[in-house]
């Protein structure tokens, strides 16, 4: 069965069911609706080899949040606060935590990474003054093409001399859905592959390939062509394998918002004795 490209599970569920039937069930993954924090928030656990083949994703936990809803600062206070309690079981309770922004920060749809990085609370410099915070810190390494180093190399040669518990990967994701587009956030504790959405798979990163816990914060930013041909005539007889990809408007504003909103969750995730006022007053 040939499946549209995208990065979230939750599409990937919904396409399988298309395909098969709407009645069918897909053994090997386990999916459900819920609300937090009065956001939409969907569930795919794929719990064996059957499942993971069937969606082309690895074995885990996919958490998907609606935050199309978010207005002002109110909204992403509640959006980030969503984010940190889907964050926090998927963390180990201490320890210090890498943050990788992952992407082409001079390419603005790219960018969701490298502009998260702007808004986290580094604190592993300050263990001997602030002893209470737990330990943090972040890198963005750019991409290939402009470092000639996958991004599983540098996270891996931070990784391994920082020996953190876990690490955190931020990413900006290919949607099957335009109305996808910048309004939903994916975690998952499965780790990522760079790229994966738009055909360029790069070099994993994962508890494999790093060591320990490695959770994957992205939002989809662009839609493939061949999906829009696809949602138009139903056909999915021919879909070439690369091609134009498609992104929203006002795509500087709303990576400026989501990126602030991701940063904040990780925040509070990793010092939730903060508030975020505390966090605005902290990172003026």
């Amino acid at each position: 069965m040939r499946m549209i490209r995208t990065d979230l599970a939750m599409e990937a569920h919904a396409c399988w069911k298309e395909s098969a039937g709407e009645t069918s069930e897909l053994k090997g993954v386990i999916a459900r609706d819920e609300t937090l924090r009065g956001f939409p928030l969907t569930r795919v656990e794929i719990v064996d080899n059957e499942g993971a083949e069937a969606l082309q994703k690895p074995q885990g936990t996919y958490l998907t949040l609606d935050v199309s809803r978010c207005q002002g600062p109110e909204g992403l206070q509640e959006a980030a606060g969503a984010v940190a309690e889907l964050l926090e079981p998927l963390l180990p309770e201490e320890g210090p935590t890498l943050v990788a922004g992952l992407g082409n920060p001079a390419m603005t749809p790219d960018a969701l990474g490298p502009r998260c990085m702007d808004h986290l609370l580094i604190t592993r410099h300050l263990k001997n003054v602030l002893p209470q915070l737990r330990e943090t810190a972040a890198l963005s390494g750019g991409v290939l093409g402009t470092t000639g180093l996958e991004a599983a190399e540098w996270v891996q040669g931070v990784a391994e001399h920082m020996k953190p518990a876990a690490v955190i990967v931020v990413d900006a994701l290919a949607a099957r859905s335009l109305d996808r587009l910048c309004q939903s956030i994916q975690i998952s504790d499965t780790g990522l592959v760079p790229g994966s959405g738009v055909g360029n798979h790069r070099m994993a990163l994962n508890r494999e390939t790093l060591g320990v816990p490695v959770v994957s914060v992205g939002v989809p930013t662009v839609v493939s062509l061949e999906t829009i041909i696809h949602d138009l005539t139903g056909d999915c007889g021919y879909l070439p394998q690369k091609g134009f990809f498609l992104t929203p408007d006002a795509i500087d504003e709303k990576i400026k918002k989501l990126s602030k909103m991701i940063a904040y969750g990780i925040n509070l995730a990793l010092q939730p004795g903060l508030t975020v006022t505390d966090l605005d007053a902290l990172l003026v």
